[in-house]
C-alpha cells in the first residue's frame, strides 16, 4: 500500500468514524489483508470482553452501580470484614465532615457579611471558623483510616479472590478443560483477582465521591433547592464528553493496537534469526518493509484522527458547560438580587456547587473503571458455580483393598467440543490384576482416553468402567486415584528441586532418603542425582538462580522414580519413549520393567509394537473401537487373528526397525513394587 493509499484509507475512515463505534472497525488496510487475511488480532480469553466497554452509558452505568458494590462488598467481607468496616465508615464520616464543613463555612459568610465591626463579625465568625478547621482535620485523619484499611483490604481481595480462582480449577472434571467455553471463561477468569484488587479502589471512590456529593446536595437542600437542576445541567456535558472520547479512543485503540502488532511482527521477522536467509536469498526485505512503513502511517494517522475529534469534542462539552455555568450562576444572581437568598448562603452555594460537579464527574469515571474490572469479577463468580457444578465428588462408595481387576463395559466417551466425534465407542476391555496389558493403534484411536477413563479422570459418557465390581462414576475416586501410577511422554517437569520431583508423586508420603534412593535405584537415576550442582535441592527450572536443565532421557529417569515412589498398584506407561531415539527407548523400557514387576498391574500404551511382545493381553484399537484382542503369539497367527490388522502394522514397523527390534528384551515379571 502507498503513502497515498493510507492517507486516503485514513481520510476514508476519519470521515466515516465522527460516532463512536463507526468507520474504525470495519476497514481493513490493503497490508492486512494481504498479509494477515484481515485484522491480526490475539485469540486471548479477556478479549471477549472488550466490546462490553462500548455498551455502557450514563443509565447503564447507574443501574448497575448498588450490584457493583454489592459484589465488591461480599469479596471485601470475606477477605477482611473488619477492614471492610473501617474503610466505609470513614468513606461515610468523610461525607459526614465534608456536610458539615460547609455549613460550617455558610456560618462564617454569614457572620462576616453581617452588620457590625470587623471586630464583631470576625468574633461571631470565630467559632465557625474553628468548626471548619476541626471538619478539616477529621477528614484528614477519616481520609488516613480509610487508606490504612483499603492498603489491607486490596491484597486481601486478591489472594481471596486467587484462591476461589486456584480452588475452582483444582477441583473441577478433566472434562471441564475438554470444554472450549469453560476453557476460555476459566482463562478470563484469571484477571478477576487483581480485577478484584481494583475494584477496591474504584469502589472506594466511587463511595468518597458518592458520600461528597450527597453532602452537596443536602446542603443545597437546606440552601435552596431551584439550584440542585443546575448541577445536572454542568455535569451531565462534562460526562458525555467523557464517555464520548473515552469510548472512541477504545474503539479506535482496539483497531491500532492491531496495527502495531502487526508492525511488531514483521519487525521480529526482519530480525529473525530464522528467517534471515530466506529474507536475504528471496530479496523480501523490501517487501516487508514497504508493508511496515504502510501500516505505521495508517497508525500515525489514526492517532492524529483522535486528537482532532477529542479537540472537537472537547469545545463542544467545554460551550456546553459554560451554558450551564452561566444559567446556574445567573439563577443564584438572581435570587442574590431578588434577596430570595442572602449574599452568604450564596458563597456557600457556589463552593457547594463547585464541589457537586466535581464529585459527580470523578463518580461517573469511577463507575466507568468498576464497570469494566467487574467483566471479568463476573467471570471469576462463574467459574467457581461452574467449578461447584462440575467438582471431582469428594465422596464415594469405598474402593475394595484389593481390586482383581478393570472392565471396560460398552463404553463411550466424546471430548466436549470436539464435532461429536466419540474418541472411545462401546469397547469393551478386560484388565486383569497383577497383568501386563498393551493398548496399541494409531495415534488418535483412542489409547490415552481409555487409561484416563481407567484412571478415573474422565467417566464415561455410556457404559461403565467397573473396579472391582464397582463403577468408577460411583466410586471414591479421589481414593481410586492414589492407586494409580502414571509414566507417560510428557509427564509434568516440575520447576522443583530434584527431590520434590520424585517424592511429589505421592505428596502424602514421608520423603525419606532411604524410600527416594529406592526410587532412583530402580530409574538407574543415581549418577544423575550425585552429578547435579546441589545434589537433591537442585532446582530443576533453567531461567531462575541455581536453576539447572535436564535432558529428556533424564527426565524420563526421574519420571520412573516418581512412578516407583508413588508405588500404585495399576501402572500407566503412556507412549514414555515417543521422543527418544532407539538406544534411549531401550533403556527406558528396562528401567518400566522394573516397575513392571510381578503382582502389580501394568497398562501399556503405545503405537510401538515391537514393546508389546511379552504382554500378557493386547487391544488393537482404531477410531475409538477394539478391532482386535489377544496375545502378541494370536494376533500374529493368521489361524487366530484373521484380519491381520496388527501383524501388518508390527511388519511395517519391523522392516522399519529392524536393528531396533532385534534389540528389544521381553518384558518379564518380577517382585511387587512397594
Amino acid at each position: 500500500m502507498t503513502r497515498a493509499g493510507a492517507s486516503v484509507f485514513a481520510m476514508r475512515r476519519a470521515s466515516a468514524a465522527d460516532a463512536p463505534g463507526e468507520g474504525v472497525e470495519n476497514d481493513v488496510t490493503e497490508s492486512e489483508q494481504l498479509l494477515f487475511g484481515g485484522r491480526l488480532r490475539l485469540d486471548l480469553a479477556w478479549l471477549r470482553h472488550e466490546d462490553a466497554f462500548l455498551d455502557l452509558n450514563l443509565r447503564s452505568m447507574v443501574v448497575r452501580l448498588p450490584h457493583l458494590l454489592a459484589l465488591t462488598a461480599r469479596l471485601a467481607r470475606q477477605a477482611n470484614a473488619r477492614a471492610l468496616r473501617q474503610v466505609v465508615g470513614a468513606e461515610v464520616g468523610r461525607g459526614a465532615v465534608q456536610a458539615a464543613s460547609m455549613i460550617a463555612i455558610n456560618h462564617v459568610l454569614g457572620a462576616l457579611l453581617a452588620d457590625g465591626s470587623t471586630t464583631q463579625r470576625l468574633s461571631a465568625a470565630l467559632p465557625a471558623l474553628v468548626a471548619v478547621a476541626v471538619c478539616s482535620v477529621i477528614g484528614a485523619g477519616l481520609r488516613a483510616v480509610s487508606t490504612a484499611g483499603t492498603g489491607r483490604l486490596e491484597p486481601a481481595v486478591e489472594r481471596v479472590a486467587t484462591e476461589i480462582y486456584l480452588t475452582a480449577a483444582a477441583k473441577v472434571e478433566m472434562a471441564a478443560f475438554e470444554d472450549p467455553d469453560y476453557h476460555r471463561r476459566a482463562e478470563s477468569a484469571r484477571f478477576g483477582a487483581s480485577s478484584a484488587r481494583r475494584m477496591i479502589q474504584y469502589s472506594t471512590s466511587v463511595i468518597n465521591a458518592l458520600m461528597t456529593l450527597l453532602a452537596s446536595i443536602g446542603v443545597l437542600t437546606v440552601l435552596h433547592p431551584a439550584l440542585l437542576p443546575m448541577i445536572v445541567m454542568m455535569t451531565l456535558p462534562s460526562a458525555w464528553a467523557t464517555l464520548v472520547t473515552a469510548r472512541r479512543r477504545y474503539l479506535s485503540f482496539k483497531v491500532w493496537t492491531q496495527h502495531a502488532r502487526a508492525g511488531r511482527l514483521i519487525s521480529e521477522l526482519l530480525t529473525s534469526t530464522h528467517a534471515a536467509a530466506e529474507i536475504r536469498l528471496h530479496g523480501i526485505a523490501a517487501f516487508l518493509l514497504h508493508h511496515f512503513r504502510s501500516m505505521s502511517e495508517t497508525a500515525e494517522e489514526e492517532q492524529a484522527r483522535l486528537a482532532r475529534l477529542a479537540a472537537r469534542t472537547g469545545i463542544l462539552a467545554s460551550v456546553l458547560t459554560g451554558v450551564a455555568y452561566a444559567a446556574t450562576f445567573s439563577m443564584l444572581g438572581l435570587l442574590l438580587w431578588t434577596g430570595a437568598m442572602p449574599l452568604a448562603v450564596g458563597g456557600t452555594a457556589i463552593i457547594a456547587i463547585r464541589t457537586a460537579t466535581s464529585s459527580l464527574t470523578s463518580l461517573v469515571r469511577q463507575i466507568n473503571y468498576l464497570n469494566e474490572e467487574s467483566l471479568f469479577v463476573g467471570d471469576l463468580e462463574h467459574i467457581q458455580n461452574e467449578a461447584d457444578r462440575r467438582a471431582i465428588p469428594t465422596t464415594g462408595r469405598t474402593v475394595p483393598e484389593h481390586v482383581d481387576g478393570v472392565r471396560f463395559e460398552k463404553v463411550s466417551f466424546t471430548y466436549p467440543g470436539k464435532d461429536n466425534r466419540p474418541a472411545l465407542d462401546g469397547i469393551d476391555l478386560h484388565i486383569p490384576a497383577g497383568a501386563t496389558v498393551a493398548l496399541v493403534g494409531e495415534n488418535g484411536s483412542g489409547k490415552t482416553t481409555a487409561a484416563k477413563l481407567l484412571a478415573g479422570l474422565y467417566v464415561p459418557d455410556e457404559g461403565q468402567v467397573l473396579v472391582g465390581g464397582v463403577s468408577t462414576s460411583e466410586i471414591d475416586r479421589h481414593a481410586w486415584f492414589s492407586r494409580i501410577a502414571n509414566v507417560s511422554q510428557d509427564f509434568y517437569h516440575w520447576p522443583l528441586t530434584a527431590r520434590m520431583n520424585v517424592a511429589i508423586g505421592r505428596t502424602d508420603a514421608d520423603p525419606t532418603e532411604e524410600r527416594l534412593t529406592a526410587g532412583v535405584r530402580h530409574a538407574d537415576a543415581e549418577d544423575l542425582i550425585e552429578d547435579l550442582p546441589r545434589g537433591w535441592d537442585t532446582l530443576l527450572a533453567r531461567g531462575y538462580q541455581d536453576g539447572h536443565s535436564l535432558s529428556g532421557g533424564q527426565w524420563q529417569k526421574l519420571g520412573i522414580a516418581r512412578a516407583h515412589f508413588r508405588a500404585g498398584q495399576i501402572l500407566v506407561v503412556d507412549e514414555p519413549t515417543a521422543a527418544l531415539d532407539a538406544k534411549a527407548e531401550q533403556q527406558a523400557f528396562t528401567r518400566i520393567r522394573a516397575l513392571a514387576a510381578g503382582g502389580q498391574t501394568v497398562v501399556l500404551i503405545t503405537h510401538r509394537l515391537h514393546s508389546v511382545r511379552s504382554a500378557d493381553l493386547i487391544y488393537l484399537l482404531e477410531d475409538g473401537r477394539v478391532a482386535e484382542t489377544g496375545t502378541f503369539t494370536e494376533l500374529m497367527d493368521p489361524a487366530t487373528a484373521p484380519d491381520g490388522r496388527f501383524r501388518a502394522m508390527y511388519e511395517i514397523q519391523r522392516a522399519q526397525f529392524a536393528s531396533d527390534d532385534e534389540r528389544t528384551v521381553p518384558l518379564q515379571k518380577g517382585p511387587t513394587v512397594t
